[in-house]
């Protein structure tokens, strides 16, 4: 019972959610207006029933004081023959009247109507008694009246004291009939009403499930292909067969269904071409890029920004950025970054060290992002710079002009005060003290001509010029620097020591450049080479081939029995103005020798490497590639690893 009363309960509940908000109020109001007409039609019936009550009360209460005041003398001249017949005929006269019961004093019934005859001799002579009401006063004048119901109706019974000369006699009980027309009256009003109930339920039952069948399951349909078409799947149908407004409605809507998804299907393809290539065009920008929304959620990110921020094997898009940057770009942008999410504030920059994932300077932009009336923020673009090697080169370029100015204030201090000394006081000195003077004079001078040589050189190959390269005698290009330094190093007591290979390949290079690579180091090696010590230039071809040339490269070594240079010094023994005299003090040098040597060994696309130890000596060494004679003349760029200086 249970289950069947819950299975009906969840088909009457889902047969109720089928109704429109509109249905239901509908069926609300019917049953509201039903009940209140239903109320007032049995609050009439249920007043008519009482008038008829009360006209019967009225009636039986009257009748019986007539009968009373007719029988109560018979009764107590105990003329119990006239009483019968009187009663008898009262009875037949009047159809109102259901019984008549007489009663002594103690109750017991002495006559009784109706009854057939043999019943009223049977009835004299039984002993009968009334059940008199609890309430009946007994010896009272008023008659006491009172209902009970039975299969025909309401019956009025009547209890009217038989009193004479103040004695009380007994009881006389009438049972009167409800009034017949009045009965009919409320019974048929009654049926009405019920069926005029009934009818409309069955009605509004009708209606409502007319409505589920044609307008509410149509509409439902409506409202799901509606939802569908707003979250995108423009293939939603709606097959029902219906005519009229409905009809057109759901025809519209398919038709609708239908453009919808042919738009999507020609503008697909271009919108994903158009992503494609702003991801293509963001993914190529050497700078890092960084979309982030007003949630500080990652949109877009390019691998350079991946790279910068060591974010290559973490999946970043759709978390929190301020959660995956360097503690340092964390410090200096999450205040700004919100203040701009709130629009206080359009566009910042920064610039930032950061240590990881690796050492490097960056400059950080942000930009909100507006949307096309310019009205709100949709988020905000992060562009990252590395600019680690522009502020080594703004370094490098300072301390090149410092190193410069240093260099070039001392000669040039020197020959102003000794000439500025030889014109106050020319006269005053001796001719020996005039020679020493213009012989320091000439000193600085010479001194102050290599430095700007020098540095003329280093600004010639780290400028844009070009080169021409082409086969090189080796041997050649080393004779003529031994024979430029042959008389420096028989003054200094230095033996010059040649060791070139026999038929030596010419090698692929720029002779006057090699020229003054030979000068810079076997004149390095001079200058550190104490006396009786030994300089050595050597050229010899190696065994091995490189992969992309048919003959092994020629490597050249300077070997020298100088100082040496300590290990903490060879990792910057080719930077610019780096001397080792700085450490020894001992002797001079404009400390640019070698980084010209770097920048031509790298115009030849090779390495200059060196192995030393204090005390013993210094070997500097590189390879050449062999020349082919086949292979055109190049012209070769220059290598844009440093700085370009420009003396003016």
């Amino acid at each position: 019972m249970l289950t069947l009363l819950k299975t009906i309960r969840h088909a009457i509940a889902a047969w109720w959610s089928e109704f429109t908000l509109q249905t239901k109020l509908l069926a609300v109001a019917t049953m509201v207006v039903s009940l209140v007409m239903s109320g007032l039609t049995f609050w009439a019936v249920n007043t008519i029933q009482q008038d008829a009550r009360m006209n019967d009360t009225r009636f039986g209460r009257d009748l019986g004081l007539l009968l009373a005041a007719n029988v109560a003398p018979l009764v107590a001249d105990n003329n119990l023959t006239e009483v019968a017949q009187f009663s008898q005929r009262f009875y037949s006269s009047t159809s109102s009247v259901r019984y008549m019961l007489y009663a002594d004093e103690t109750g017991e019934i002495f006559f009784g109507i109706p009854f057939w005859e043999a019943e009223v001799e049977n009835s004299l002579t039984i002993k009968r008694r009334i059940q008199l009401p609890e309430d009946y006063p007994g010896d009272g004048e008023k008659p006491m009246v009172r209902q009970h119901t039975t299969p025909d109706g309401t019956v009025t019974d009547v209890f009217i004291p038989l009193i004479v000369n103040n004695k009380y006699l007994g009881v006389l009980a009438i049972g009167i009939n409800p009034n017949q027309t009045a009965v009919i009256s409320t019974n048929f009003t009654r049926d009405v009403t019920i069926a005029v109930f009934i009818t409309i339920w069955v009605m509004v039952i009708l209606a409502g499930v007319i409505n589920a069948l044609t307008i509410t399951k149509p509409i439902k349909e409506l409202l799901v292909g509606v939802k569908q078409i707003s979250t995108g799947n423009f293939k939603q149908r709606i097959d029902l067969p219906l005519g009229g407004e409905l009809g057109e409605l759901i025809l519209s809507f398919n038709e609708m269904g239908e453009r919808l998804e042919r738009y999507e299907e020609q503008n697909i393809e271009e919108l994903t071409a158009e992503k494609a290539k702003l991801e293509t065009l963001v993914s190529t920008i050497a700078d890092g890029a960084v979309l982030i929304d007003n949630n500080m959620q990652v949109i877009l990110v390019n691998p350079t920004a991946k790279r910068i921020f060591g974010w290559e094997t973490t999946d970043v898009v759709g978390c929190n950025v301020l959660h995956h940057l360097p503690p340092s770009v964390q410090i200096e942008i999450t205040r700004p970054l919100y203040e701009m999410a709130a629009g206080e504030c359009e566009s910042a920059e920064f610039r930032i060290f950061i240590n990881q994932p690796a050492p490097r300077t960056i400059r950080i932009l942000l930009t909100t992002v507006l949307n096309v009336q310019r009205e709100s923020i949709k988020g905000i673009a992060i562009t990252v710079q590395d600019i680690t090697r522009e502020v080594e080169l703004n370094e490098a370029k300072s301390q090149f002009i410092s190193n410069v100015s240093h260099e070039l204030r001392t000669p040039l201090f020197n020959i102003k005060t000794y000439i500025e000394t030889l014109h106050d006081y020319g006269e005053d000195l001796a001719l020996q003290e005039r020679q020493e003077f213009l012989q320091t004079v000439n000193h600085e001078t010479d001194r102050l001509t290599r430095l700007v040589n020098d540095v003329l050189d280093l600004s010639k190959l780290e400028s844009g010029r070009n080169y021409s390269f082409d086969g090189v005698d080796l041997a050649q290009a080393i004779e003529q620097t031994l024979r430029t330094y042959q008389l420096n190093a028989k003054d200094k007591g230095v033996e010059l020591v040649q060791e070139v290979a026999p038929n030596l390949p010419l090698v692929m290079g720029n002779y006057d450049l090699l020229v003054q690579v030979f000068g810079n180091l076997i004149g390095n090696a001079l200058k550190f080479t104490k006396a009786g010590g030994k300089v050595a230039i050597r050229a010899y071809q190696l065994d091995f081939k490189p992969n992309h040339s048919q003959y092994p490269p020629v490597r050249i070594e300077i070997s020298d029995t100088g100082i040496g240079i300590a290990t903490e010094d060879q990792h910057a023994i080719f930077e610019r103005f780096f001397r080792v005299e700085n450490r020894v003090h001992t002797l001079e040098g404009t400390g640019l020798g070698l980084s010209i040597v770097r920048n031509i060994i790298d115009r030849h696309r090779s390495k200059v490497h060196l192995v030393s130890e204090v005390g013993i000596g210094t070997t500097f060494w590189f390879d050449l590639a062999a020349f082919e004679e086949k292979a055109p003349v190049i012209q070769v760029e220059p290598i844009a690893e440093e700085p370009k200086i420009t003396i003016v």
